[in-house]
């Protein structure tokens, strides 16, 4: 958790780069953003609204690797910052090549959305795409930001060089309730690559997770294994899991929707894990094709 000294030190230090974000996003006069609402794509979209106004748009792909309650806040974020804000459907599970879950998976699915963004933007006679990839994200496997560079997606938040951690104090600066939002990713990252990409399975996912986010946990993931569910906490939720009550009710909730046994992890939740059980790993830290302000 960020402390309000850090956050203050934070935004002090990284104010250039807020800054050429601004001129950049001035420069292209308007822009579709890729909208998924989670920490980055809602600072690059109230930044994009402070800037461009009326000729800002927000796009959210929905389909049955988004959780419910991402659609939900999306729709409630967008309103909050004024934002014109359009909902379309997106198909990926259609595509063989994504069901199948290769470990290139994400570029599938983002193939599909950039398609979406870039027929919208055409229609809307709007300048460019954006997306919410950031500086850190050069870190990470990201297979879909190869399909972002096939479609000229534009990243302002890399382009000024922004980190996550930057990007978590400006939204708490500018008043945003994302500034503190566990890091999400889509429903299908919950199954092992290489066991195809069902709705089924993602409806089982999604209910998992509902179960355990109504009961007030918030960093977690539920990773499908065929007839088991394992459940990954971040270290600080453990305890809670000592309550004999709440596991009955957690894995009476999982197996009503068809898992056969429920484990709990022994390793706290990090990012990646899936990754780093198939072998994948991240790219250099050196390499950075985009510039960077200092």
């Amino acid at each position: 958790m960020l402390t309000p000294e850090r956050i203050q030190a934070l935004c002090e230090s990284s104010r250039p780069k807020l800054e050429v974000m601004r001129a950049g996003l001035r420069a292209h006069g308007s822009a579709l953003v890729a909208f998924s609402g989670g920490v980055d794509s809602t600072f690059v979209l109230k930044v994009a609204v402070e800037e461009l106004g009326e000729r800002a748009l927000a796009l959210t792909a929905l389909s049955a690797s988004v959780a419910p309650e991402e659609e939900r806040e999306a729709r409630e974020l967008a309103a909050r910052l004024g934002a014109r804000h359009v909902v379309v459907s997106s198909d990926e599970l259609s595509n063989p090549q994504y069901a199948a879950n290769p470990t290139n998976r994400c570029y599938f699915c983002k193939t599909e959305l950039y398609d979406l963004c870039e027929a919208q933007r055409r229609e809307r006679g709007l300048a460019v795409v954006l997306d919410g990839f950031n500086a850190d994200d050069f870190k990470d496997h990201r297979p879909g930001h190869k399909a972002a560079q096939e479609h000229a997606v534009r990243s302002p938040l890399a382009l000024a060089g922004l980190t996550k951690e930057e990007i978590r104090a400006w939204s708490h600066a500018l008043g945003l309730p994302t500034w503190d939002k566990p890091q999400m990713a889509c429903l299908a990252s919950r199954i092992p690559y290489g066991t195809s990409v069902t709705r089924e399975r993602l409806f089982q996912i999604a209910g998992a997770e509902s179960e355990l986010r109504r009961r007030g946990f918030r960093q977690f993931r539920v990773r499908y294994h065929q007839e088991v569910a394992r459940i990954e906490l971040a270290a600080e939720e453990y305890e809670r899991f000592l309550s004999a009550e709440l596991r009955r009710e957690v894995d009476a909730a999982f197996k009503a929707l068809g898992f056969k046994f429920v484990a709990l992890d022994l390793e706290p939740f990090r990012s990646g894990r899936m990754n780093d059980a198939a072998g994948i790993s991240k790219p250099s830290a050196d390499v950075h094709p985009l510039p960077v302000v200092s």
